[in-house]
């Protein structure tokens, strides 16, 4: 009886074993067979500041699923190493070639420059450069302020216009990316802006003939706003008064002035004049007293 339920117990040990053995061996067969299927795809393995050229200790191989790989991505560190980053690149982000400047382009300002644009600084101090807050990346217009005319003339008053509209900061110093410590971002004498070389013809001459201003606008506003200048007679003119903008809005919304009410005319109907009618016959009764008869009409 013993033996017989010691054989039992073996059978089934066995049987739970096998059964084991056979889902370990499935599980290791499709991890493999997904393991197979992955992408390898380069990362950056550290921050990678924008300008810089990619060294080799910087990436990082890791795997990824062919339909979370992203477009561009790298296979290899040897494709990336000397390649120059054109944006900020965060640990773990994988490197595409859409952060990337082509090939053979050299680190520093110049890889960030696109096609076509230009290059150029001009001096800031505090109240031009906005107390320290134009940092790269940062979208200005610029204002100056010139004497219209030829140069030397008399009796004409300066005049303010924006000159220059959603000019984008490339570097403020000698710094392309936001510096760490404000001490350094307090201290900046000169911003370097992205312009066409048709724009940096107008900012040269302002910059020589007149006076400039950097004036902050929201990096999302991308409007353009044409204005007339002001000159000391406008500007005595004074302004009316704009309601506040909320916070992170792009423009208030515009108050409606109340609409004048209307009068109109009111026509009236005449009305119907009420025709003649013949009163309708009176009921009468004849009566007869004695030897006298006479009618008597009931209302």
């Amino acid at each position: 009886m013993r033996n017989k339920r010691f054989f039992i117990v073996l059978a089934g040990a066995l049987i739970f074993g096998l059964l084991a053995a056979v889902s370990v061996t499935r599980y290791l067969s499709s991890a493999q067979a997904y393991s197979k299927n992955l992408n390898r795809v380069a990362v950056a393995k550290v921050a990678i500041p924008l300008g810089t050229k990619i060294i080799p200790e910087q990436v990082m191989l890791v795997q990824f699923p062919p339909e979370s790989t992203p477009d561009g991505a790298f296979a290899s560190v040897e494709k990336l190493t000397g390649r120059v980053a054109v944006m900020n690149i965060a640990p773990r982000e994988p490197i595409t070639e859409a952060r990337l400047a082509p090939e053979g382009t050299a680190g520093g300002l110049s890889a960030v420059i696109p096609e076509g644009y230009r290059a150029m600084t001009v001096k800031v101090d505090d109240v031009v450069g906005i107390s320290g807050f134009i940092m790269p990346g940062t979208l200005v217009d610029i204002v100056v302020v010139i004497i219209p005319g030829d140069s030397g003339a008399q009796g004409q008053d300066p005049i303010s216009k924006i000159v220059l509209q959603n000019i984008k900061v490339l570097a403020n110093g000698q710094n392309i990316d936001k510096p760490e410590r404000e001490r350094e971002a307090n201290s900046v004498k000169a911003v370097t802006l992205l312009v066409t070389p048709e724009q940096a013809e107008k900012l040269a001459l302002a910059a020589s003939e007149g006076k400039l201003q950097l004036v902050m606008r929201n990096s999302i506003d991308q409007g353009d706003e044409q204005t007339k200048g002001i000159n000391k007679r406008g500007l005595l003119n004074g302004d009316r008064a704009m309601p506040a903008p909320e916070p992170g809005s792009l423009k208030s919304e515009q108050v409606k002035p109340n609409p004048k009410p209307v009068t109109r005319p009111v026509r009236t109907e005449p009305k119907p004049v009420a025709e003649n009618k013949p009163a309708p016959p009176r009921a009468s009764v004849e009566m007869i007293e004695g030897a006298k008869k006479r009618n008597v009409d009931f209302p």
